[in-house]
Order: C-alpha cells, then structure tokens, then sequence
C-alpha cells in the first residue's frame, strides 16, 4: 500500500506529520510530496519540513490513496493547482480512496468529489463546503472519501486510513501504541 501526502506552502503541520507517522507506523509507504519548488516546505506555524519527494517527479496514480493536511494556505494553493485537481479526479474514477483534513476537504469539493456526499472538515470553513452533506463529525467516510475534522482529529483521521488500507487489526495495532 502506498499513500501519496502533497505539502503546498502553508499547510498544517500536525495534521501532516501525524499521518505520515502512523501510516508510517502502520507500515504503509508513505511519500510526503513537495507542491513546490523546493523540498523544503514552510508550514502554517513556520514549522519548516523536508518533502521525500517532488510533486513534479511523482506518478500519482501509482498511489493507492492521495491525503490532504488543511492548513489555509496550503489549502488555498492545493484548490488553485490544477495538477493535483487532476490527479484527485482521476485517482477517484479509479475506484481509489481520497481522504483529506480540516480545510483540505474544499480541495476535493474543487476536485468535484463531494458533489451529494457526506463529509466533514474545520468548523472555520464549513461555510464554503457547499458541494457536500456536511456532518459534525471527527471523521467521516462515504464510499471513497474520507474526511475529518482538524488538528484535534489527526489521531482518528489517520487511524481510519489505515484501517481503509491494511483493515482493522492494523489501525487496533497503532492505535494500541499511542496514550489516548
């Protein structure tokens, strides 16, 4: 299994690290993708990270799941990049999950995947998630899509990707090692 993580300038930084480190624990590869430029990528907080690998130099769809973190100026510069609207697009008429954190969701309403569906995201932006059924929830998943909450969520967003991925023992494993 193998789960593709873009990182655009301003994205959050807990809901990033978080899930690239339990799906990491999970043992299901996992490639943070720089959006940009540079491999190093400056998050909402100023928390600067080191990409594994460049968005340019990717084949998205040899990714079984594509994640969004939130974070509003990633999320702006995700909704605005019509390389990874793409890709969402044509990953999800493959038949393969998108999940996506706090602000990320609107780059899937961007995408046009959550046209009729169920999903949730930050309080902050529920306003402009105008294309889905919003539920206040931590975590939401309908068929394909999984979106959740926030910073708060990351824990649970994580685990439910995992358990989509590799099933539930697995998420029961990693979950186990964290003090909840």
């Amino acid at each position: 299994m193998r789960v593709l993580v873009p990182l655009a300038e301003g994205f959050e930084e807990m809901e990033a690290v978080i899930l690239v480190d339990l799906l990491r624990r999970a043992s299901i590869e996992t490639v943070a993708a720089a959006m940009g430029d540079s491999p190093t990528v400056t998050a909402s907080r100023g928390v600067r990270l080191v990409a594994d690998a460049m968005w340019a130099d990717l084949d998205p769809s040899a990714f079984d799941l594509i994640a969004l973190p939130g974070g509003m100026g990633g999320t702006r510069r995700l909704q605005g990049d019509e390389r990874l609207l793409q890709a969402l697009r044509a990953h999800h008429a493959a038949g393969k999950p998108v999940a996506a954190v706090c602000a990320g969701p609107l780059v899937l309403q961007s995408a046009g995947l959550l046209d009729g569906r169920e999903a949730t995201c930050h309080p902050g932006v529920a306003g402009e998630l105008t294309a889905a059924r919003r539920r206040d929830a931590r975590v939401v998943a309908d068929g394909a899509v999984i979106t959740s909450q926030g910073p708060g969520t990351a824990i649970d967003f994580a685990l439910a990707i995992i358990e989509r991925l590799a099933g539930r023992p697995a998420a029961d494993t990693v979950a186990s090692g964290l003090v909840r």
